[in-house]
């Protein structure tokens, strides 16, 4: 793959993370409740860093920072849902109501 390819290949990955972190950032002020803003911040976050991880390892010199990239990206997709988990049962746990116009608390009866 020549250099210019390259380059543009990881261009183009840029872009692209810093399209979907923002559009996680859009979601996270739009919606209503803590847990519709914990999935559209969680979800778009880890997509646009690991868009950007994808760029580094692209245009990466040596090895070592390509598989650096790879992982950092397989320990956000490790440990991004069990933060997200930790986050929702903790607003869960302090009755935080859901406000989304379908929400249905299916957790209600559990312990």
């Amino acid at each position: 793959m020549t250099e210019a390819l390259r380059a543009g290949a990881a261009d183009v990955l840029v872009v692209v993370g810093v399209a979907v972190m923002s559009i996680g950032v859009y979601g996270l002020l739009r919606m209503p409740d803590v847990y519709t803003q914990l999935h559209a911040s969680s979800k778009t976050v880890v997509f646009g860093v690991i868009a950007i991880l994808a760029a580094a390892a692209i245009v990466a010199d040596e090895r070592t920072s390509a598989y650096r990239a790879l992982l950092i990206a397989a320990f956000l997709l490790l440990t991004t849902p069990v933060a997200a988990h930790s986050v929702a049962r903790a607003a869960h746990l302090r009755q935080e109501s859901m406000t989304s116009p379908e929400a249905g608390d299916e957790g209600a009866d559990a312990p």
